[in-house]
């Protein structure tokens, strides 16, 4: 039986997955033990050379080709093929650690020992702009600095990031894996963690299990992630009917107005935009005016569905 399968869902990603799969075959843990599932929404970059070329060497590195119509989908074909108890999740821009495999699985055979069995993995993901800082870090603990302090032992559903998380195969299955109503940037992990908790799964934090997310985004490139991101956050909100759920995800009242205010304020908006790529200050004003760009015409869509039906 296979431990744990690896999934990564990938687009056009060769240049970053070239380094990924190497790290992940770096693993300590045992070959036989895990599996590689790469998700692939049918890449044109020569993405299925490249794997096929790998799973000659390495059989347990699988490519799963199909016409997705996001990562949600191509997560839920990942599940769908795993053979392992434990599913990982990561992304075609993570670097493993040497044990991260083995962290994950130790962490969730700990548990069971204790008959703790319904429980998700959060690892440490940490954000590199180059390999040369993913050098640094992987071997330079002591300069790591993540999300969450090596303290906490819980996590809740809005930092459920599945660039490093683990589930077992059957939970994923029993809540009936991603949502792939979210085919936008964005949420389609958090939507779940969500679920898992409601299932009464516990969200674990494990510091231990580390990766590096290297993906440097460019500045107008993270504009529009960023309003893809305030869709889904409606897409979210509405299905689960929750105002709760909105308000955490930054759906505020204080934002809705700060949002209005700039956009009868052009000027300064466009003062704003100019400064962004310097200015961490401007910079994050302008993420969040896209972002609440975003809620708005999300909603505003709806109220005309609305209409419509009438």
């Amino acid at each position: 039986m296979t431990d744990l399968s690896v999934v990564i869902p990938t687009f056009n990603r060769l240049a970053t997955l070239e380094y990924v799969i190497p790290s992940l075959l770096a693993s300590a843990l045992e070959l036989h033990r895990y599996e590689i599932l790469v998700a692939d929404s049918l890449s044109t970059d020569a993405t299925a050379e490249y794997l096929a070329d790998i799973s000659r060497a390495f059989p347990n590195v699988q490519h799963l080709p199909g016409p997705y119509t996001g990562r949600a989908g191509a997560r839920n074909a990942g599940i769908a093929a795993a053979k392992g108890v434990i599913v990982l999740f990561t992304d075609a821009d993570i670097l493993a650690s040497e044990d991260l495999l083995y962290r994950h699985l130790e962490r969730h055979h700990a548990c069971a020992e204790k008959g703790e069995r319904r429980i998700a993995v959060v690892g440490k993901e940490l954000q590199v702009s180059s390999l040369a800082e993913y050098e640094y870090l992987r071997d330079t603990p002591q300069a790591r600095r993540g999300l969450h302090p090596d303290s906490r032992k819980n996590v809740d559903w809005l930092y459920f990031l599945t660039g490093n998380a683990s589930v077992r195969r059957e939970e994923l299955v029993e809540i009936g894996g991603f949502d792939e109503n979210f085919t936008g940037y964005g949420h389609e992990d958090l939507e779940l963690g969500y679920r898992l908790k409601k299932a009464g799964i516990s969200l674990l934090y494990e510091p231990k299990a580390v990766n590096y997310h290297w993906h440097p985004v460019p500045y107008e490139e993270q504009q529009g992630r960023m309003e893809l991101a305030g869709r889904s956050t409606v897409r979210f909100a509405r299905k689960h009917r929750s105002k709760w759920i909105a308000l955490k995800l930054g759906m505020t009242p204080v934002s809705l107005i700060v949002h209005s205010i700039l956009q009868r304020l052009p000027g300064l908006l466009k003062y704003l935009s100019q400064h962004g790529k310097k200015n961490a200050f401007a910079r994050n004003i302008i993420y969040q005016f896209h972002y609440v760009t975003g809620i708005k015409r999300a909603r505003s869509e709806d109220k005309q569905r609305t209409k419509g039906k009438k």
